[in-house]
């Protein structure tokens, strides 16, 4: 695999406008070389060029350092992968007995996606109450994204280190690597001396970009509180190449990098390990999304690779995709998660898909269109996206105003047929109506 330079600036730039996107890195560690381009401005119309050396919030990219800093304590003997987290922690004990810091880490854990704390709600008081959520699957049955379960193993980690989370990923993970921390949550809580560039929300129908404040509540920071460049996550990635800092020991990195048994993240990836999603082709990595920006994380040991995209506006995803085909293009393949092949074919929408799903306090609900035979998905009651289904009732997400399909979700059906839930994002909602 080799890689051929020259038209990577311009391709960044076009990507990155026709995407409206108004900043943007990219980082590709190679051949054992280190190479990085940037484009645009921190926040849109300020004239600040995005330097190198610029923060972005990275969102969940942020769960692979939570994980990475678990790991660390697992290397040694302070955490255990596979003792029930309510031995290990007893202040946890509403949690179901049989769940591991291994289910957590690897999204099995049968957790409900999301809580809603308050700004100011400590992270021993906000795990205290995700306790006490329902489960969606059982421990060890299934994979279900949750940041639920990376609150309660960075609460873990929090009682082990005597540190906060942030104090201790700043201590164990990024100074070892050479990293400047940069946090960030609601409204003046930033915490840095770097540069953080804003978000940016993009308004589909008229094309107006606009700047977005982050919002992240301070007891959900294991879940994505990050901002780095895209060389820093380069610099994060190459861990998993040659390990010279020894932050999570051999045999502990190999079990991130190794996809968990039954974890099956469709929409997302196609294996997941201790922290990390799993490509074919043997690429590993994480994406995550912040207030108003996208970012992208690959590695690959084998051919000793790291590629990295950083984005400020939350139409970034886009940027990603296109980039991921331009580079294809030109012989550079990078992994990434393709669950509905080119040659299949929508078929009509099945009523039977018709209905509410619940994951938490999240509600899915389907409904047909009163204009087309489309089926329309509305989260928490209000419609966001279009789905065109396929053989097997997988679906893509569409955009309501531009029709652009970039992510994919299916239905699941039980031993007699009847569709009974909804992956969607990685994430299962089960069927109430």
């Amino acid at each position: 695999m080799s890689l051929d330079t020259d038209l990577i600036p311009s391709e960044l730039a076009r990507l990155a406008r026709d995407n409206h996107v108004p900043g943007a890195q990219l980082a590709i560690h190679h051949h054992g070389r280190t190479l990085t381009w940037e484009f645009g401005e921190v926040e849109l119309g300020t004239g600040r060029t995005l330097q190198r050396d610029t923060a972005v919030p990275v969102g969940s990219v942020t769960k692979a350092f939570t994980a990475t800093l678990a790991m660390s304590l697992v290397s040694d003997g302070d955490l255990d992968l596979d003792v029930p987290v309510t031995d290990q922690l007893p202040e946890l004990a509403a949690l179901p007995p049989d769940l591991t810091l291994r289910h957590l880490l690897s999204h099995t854990g049968g957790l409900t996606s999301d809580s809603s704390p308050d700004a100011t709600t400590s992270l021993r008081r906000h795990a205290l109450e995700c306790c006490e959520l329902p489960l969606v699957r059982a421990p060890g049955t299934s994979f279900s994204y949750s940041n639920v379960g990376y609150i309660v193993a960075a609460r873990l980690v929090e009682a082990m280190t005597g540190m906060t989370w942030d104090e201790a990923v700043d201590a164990v993970v990024l100074q070892p690597l050479g990293i400047t921390p940069a946090f960030v949550g609601p409204p003046g809580s930033a915490r840095t001396s770097r540069p953080i560039a804003a978000g940016h929300a993009i308004n589909r129908a008229t094309g107006a970009v606009r700047p977005v404040e982050q919002s992240l509540a301070l007891a959900e920071a294991a879940t994505g509180a990050l901002a780095t460049s895209a060389l820093d996550l380069v610099v994060f990635g190459r861990m998993h190449l040659v390990d010279d800092v020894h932050i999570v020991d051999a045999a502990n990195l190999a079990m991130m990098r190794s996809p968990v048994p039954g974890a099956d993240p469709f929409g997302l990836a196609d294996g997941w390990g201790l922290g990390l999603a799993t490509f074919q082709g043997g690429w590993l990595g994480h994406d995550g999304t912040a207030d108003g920006t996208s970012c992208h994380l690959r590695i690959h040991p084998e051919s000793e690779t790291v590629v990295a995209l950083t984005s400020n506006s939350s139409s970034g995803f886009g940027v990603w995709k296109q980039l991921v085909g331009m580079l294809h293009g030109i012989g550079f393949e990078v992994g990434d998660h393709h669950p509905v092949s080119d040659n299949l074919h929508p078929m009509p929408s099945p009523t039977g898909c018709l209905g509410r799903y619940v994951n938490g306090d999240t509600e899915y609900s389907v409904v047909s269109a009163a204009n087309d035979d489309r089926l329309r998905l509305a989260v928490d009651g209000e419609l966001s996206a279009q789905l065109t289904v396929y053989d097997g009732l997988m679906f893509s997400i569409g955009d309501l105003v531009t029709g652009q399909h970039v992510q994919f979700g299916r239905f699941l059906g039980n031993p007699s047929g009847r569709v009974d839930g909804i992956q969607i994002t990685g994430r299962l909602a089960s069927r109430t109506s």
